[in-house]
């Protein structure tokens, strides 16, 4: 049995047959183009966004930050999330949406391989998140040092795409 027929049996793929955590073998199934994208919101305070909006954050271009470090995590969930294989990534894109009191990030992962990359995006998609609250985490602090009013929320994949190739140029 496969390891995909295995997993839609509802059997666990990342252990063998004696317990043992394993990387699932791939190496059998064809290469094919991939597509994943994620997507997740940071809460923020009114006066916060208008910094990021004006460039005005100490640390730096906010939204600039984030996107590189989303682009670095995407590159790297290999070495961060355990039996997660590592894929030739042939494309990453970001898109920031800024409201009045949220800015929104949705990050598409592509690739040509054997396994998927949604675990690339949503990697894409928390990093540049946890680079905004970096970020701006001086202008979200309360009094008490906490942030009441910040929190990152929805982040889910929204869109998976896998199209066989067909050996031509």
């Amino acid at each position: 049995m496969s390891d995909e027929q295995t997993e839609a049996a509802g059997e666990l793929t990342h252990t063998d047959e004696s317990g043992e955590v394993r990387m699932v073998d791939v190496g059998a199934k064809p290469d094919t183009s991939r597509r994943a994208v994620a997507r997740g919101e940071i809460r923020l305070t009114p006066s916060t966004i208008a910094a990021v909006e004006a460039d005005e954050v100490g640390k730096g271009d906010v939204l600039a930050t984030a996107r590189v470090g989303a682009v670095q995590a995407v590159k790297h969930t290999w070495e961060a999330i355990p039996m997660c294989h590592q894929i030739p990534i042939t494309n990453v894109d970001t898109d920031f949406a800024v409201g009045d009191d949220r800015i929104e990030l949705t990050v598409a992962v592509e690739t040509t391989g054997k396994t998927g990359c949604e675990m690339e995006a949503l990697e894409g998609v928390t990093t540049g998140l946890n680079v905004v609250w970096d970020m701006v985490k001086a202008a979200e602090k309360d009094e008490d040092g906490g942030y009441p009013d910040t929190g990152i929320t929805g982040v889910e994949v929204v869109e998976k795409e896998k199209r066989t190739l067909d050996g031509g140029d």
